[in-house]
């Protein structure tokens, strides 16, 4: 398999393991979960040796203030203290994170990067556990062991000689602790600036502006007991038993209570069929499935907006009926822009809707009596909402939807987005956003007597863009792979290589160490998983889930060596090193992280007391002034919106292709080639394709094809000799596994309304290869 961009072709590394057998692809129709998961659990605590440790990380798992938060997924705890709150995906994060290999200096002595590089991302990670901090040799070729405060004073006094604090860059991805992540953009803010890149500016941020235009709120307004309450639930664009396993026994419990539940997605995913949930004892033993839907609407890709925008024609025209379909009370009283919404709407054409969502007019109206039947609906999504052009667009046409009918500030009803990292909502609530308001810049000044920088600083694209040209000279990743996360593949490599200083802060060895700058270091941090000693005795962290539920999480195992530095002292070293007259007491917070959450109280809104709020059972929730329907918006209403519709209609021969993720995979990790609730063994350079499609293209199933995508600016990007598999998704359609794909989507191709990389919505040419 070749990746190329148009003037720059080279044969990239394998992400996956070299499969063990032949590629196979035989349809799935087993239920999600069950018994299909447990097998998976057993061999991966086989193949981890983790079958004793293993066992005990589940019992701690997830348990509220004595045990550790999964460093997976960010689903909320289940509120009735349930004792294997757990997921198959769970299970294999943490089993990789407490593997028994490490990654020592007698492993980078023998091996230099030019040799690394040519390895598979598994087998980079599959080495095991950093152990001490490194540096690369460009003269030797090798990583090298540096002590940490040598690694320290290196990192600080590049970034002391910068010319500007602006050529300097800090990222983050959702693994990090709300502790941790405080500290971390007081770092930057008192070097002086806000370029503070995150896995959201790749993920929801389209979610995050569209919530606050429309509510006033970045977050959504539900809790767990509102989906254990709810008549309708609507799950768009969220593949949940892979991303989100745990709702699974959510939608089991709807189901069961009588709740109509509709999935909206371009695949029937396995969590939209039936699941065994494997806390249910009696159900595991009897074998006994039980059904995660009710409807399943397949729109093409990007069709989402126009089947909202249907929905919404019918409930309105119900309204000219029967007054009693739209909330008109809640509506005079609560909302701005309605006339002008409902204008929108009546001359929208259903043969438009039909056309742009790829769905019958049937089908929209099944999806539409479902709404209007219910008394409260939840409307819950991801990324296949978020990563396109028009992801602001769509996610304010879900609010448009709630407002019709009142389902916000009530139980059971309002937006509920699914964030796919376990802390990344956390993130951003402690900090780290490029574009912080002037109101918590102020109340920061105020508390930690720094002068932070009030210019917005750079984005995930903007960095790549910025590094690219050489006008960020350092780049600092606070976990995450970035490498493999970032669009365009071979720009961002580029674009890395060409830092002065690359600072990778992670607990395993992965490609973003082999793509660095002329300079690089290492430095390994302790896991999730792994007990946090610091002066003032074992430390807790805290982290917020998609509900804005805010609780504790303590390590339970010895760390991985005794050279590794938790997340915060980390940082607290980078940070005297670089401001060495700090008047910051860096480490002093490092001794009692209570220091750090006292004052994160006295900074950010809604964690005022909350080291004795954390402590409590379940911790605490981050108050929601829109669930309260107080609307922090200009006009202090819930605004509706009245975008026209996008035309999401692929120009005749192309393709509209989505990258996602296989199930035996977590972000770019790569537990295996298979994809069972795909049907697929043994391979991930592959493209999903509608028969009809192929049919059209003279290929068959496992037929080699080439792809060759075209970026908004007329260049091309190449991935050759992919398998084609048939599968159901819409005509015009395709579907492929990121990282191998990020190379089709070109660094310029991000949405204008929300600066997201469109890795949903990629313009692709499918040929059988000559």
């Amino acid at each position: 398999m070749n990746a190329s961009h148009e003037d720059q072709g080279r044969p990239e590394p394998r992400v996956g393991p070299a499969p063990a057998e032949e590629p196979s692809f035989h349809p799935y129709h087993h239920p999600a979960a069950g018994w299909g998961a447990a097998k998976s659990v057993t061999r991966v605590l086989t193949r981890e040796r983790a079958l004793v440790d293993g066992p005990r990380a589940i019992m701690r798992m997830n348990h509220e203030n004595t045990g550790f938060d999964c460093p997976g997924c960010a689903w909320p705890d289940d509120t009735k203290g349930l004792h294997l709150d757990i997921c198959e995906n769970g299970i294999k994060h943490v089993t990789w994170e407490m593997t028994r290999k490490r990654v020592g200096r007698e492993f980078f002595a023998d091996h230099t990067v030019t040799e690394l590089a040519g390895w598979s991302d598994f087998a980079l990670e599959d080495q095991g556990r950093l152990t001490e901090p490194m540096v690369y040799d460009p003269e030797s070729d090798h990583y090298v062991p540096i002590a940490w405060h040598d690694a320290f004073e290196l990192a600080g006094r590049i970034l002391r000689e910068l010319d500007d604090p602006n050529q300097a860059s800090f990222y983050t991805s959702g693994r990090l602790g709300n502790e941790a992540t405080f500290l971390y953009q007081l770092f930057a803010r008192e070097l002086g600036t806000n370029n503070l890149p995150d896995c959201s500016n790749m993920c929801h941020e389209a979610s995050g502006r569209a919530l606050q235009a429309s509510l006033g709120t970045g977050k959504g307004t539900v809790d767990l007991q509102d989906w254990e309450t709810t008549d309708a639930l609507f799950i768009m664009g969220v593949n949940a038993a892979s991303n989100a396993p745990r709702m699974l026994t959510a939608l089991a419990e709807a189901y069961h209570r009588g709740a109509q539940i509709v999935h909206i997605n371009p695949l029937v995913e396995a969590a939209a069929t039936r699941t065994i949930v494997p806390h249910d004892f009696m159900d595991m033993a009897l074998m006994k499935t039980t059904r995660t839907s009710t409807l399943n609407l397949q729109p093409r890709i990007g069709g989402d907006m126009a089947l909202l925008r249907g929905m919404a024609k019918a409930v309105l025209e119900e309204a000219r009926r029967d007054p009693k379909a739209v909330d008109q009370e809640f509506i005079d009283r609560y909302t701005a822009g309605f006339d002008e919404y409902r204008a929108v709407c009546e001359a929208t054409t259903w043969e438009e809707i039909e056309r742009q969502s790829g769905l019958d007019r049937a089908d929209v109206l099944k999806a539409a009596r479902v709404y209007g039947d219910a008394d409260r609906s939840i409307v819950s999504w991801c990324l296949g909402v978020s990563q396109h052009e028009h992801g602001v667009d769509t996610v304010r046409e879900i609010v448009n939807l709630l407002l019709l009918r009142g389902n916000l500030g009530r139980e059971g009803a309002g937006p509920s987005p699914v964030r796919g990292h376990s802390n990344v909502q956390g993130n951003r609530t402690c900090g780290i956003d490029h574009r912080p308001t002037e109101e918590f810049l102020d109340r920061l000044a105020e508390v930690c007597k720094i002068d932070p920088p009030h210019e917005h600083g750079l984005d995930t694209v903007a960095t790549i863009h910025a590094m690219h040209r050489g006008d960020v000279k350092v780049f600092v990743g606070m976990g995450g792979n970035f490498a493999l996360a970032a669009p365009d593949t071979p720009y961002t490599y580029e674009a890395l290589r060409r830092c002065e200083l690359t600072v990778q802060v992670s607990t395993k060895l992965n490609r973003s160490h082999l793509v660095h700058g002329r300079r690089a270091l290492i430095l390994p941090c302790l896991g999730r998983t792994e007990k946090d000693h610091q002066r003032g005795g074992v430390q807790s962290t805290s982290v917020e889930d998609s509900m804005s539920m805010v609780h504790l999480s303590v390590g339970m195992k010895r760390p991985a060596s005794p050279h590794l530095l938790s997340e915060p002292a980390v940082i607290a070293g980078l940070a005297r090193a670089a401001l060495p007259g700090s008047d910051t007491p860096w480490e002093w917070y490092v001794e009692d992280y209570d220091r750090i959450r006292d004052t994160m109280a006295q900074t950010l809104d809604g964690f005022e007391d909350c080291n004795r709020r954390v402590r409590l059972p379940l911790g605490f929730r981050i108050r929601q002034p829109a669930r309260e329907l107080v609307f922090l918006t200009p006009s202090g209403r819930a605004e509706f919106s009245a975008a026209p519709l996008p035309d999401v209609v692929p120009a005749p021969g192309t393709l509209a292709l989505g990258t996602m993720r296989s199930h035996d995979q977590w972000n770019t990790t790569i537990y295996s080639d298979d994809d069972r609730y795909r049907g697929v063994k043994g391979l991930r350079t592959l493209v999903f394709m509608n028969e009809d499609d192929m049919r059209e293209r003279g290929v068959r199933e496992f037929d080699p094809v080439d792809i060759t995508s075209t970026a908004k600016d007329g260049s091309h990007r190449h991935l050759d000799g992919y398998l084609a598999i048939p599968y159901d998704i819409p005509r015009g359609c395709a579907a492929g596994y990121m990282p191998e794909m990020n190379v089709l989507c070109a660094i310029g191709d991000y949405s204008t309304q929300s600066d997201q990389p469109l890795m949903k919505h990629v313009k692709v040419t499918i040929t059988r290869s000559a």
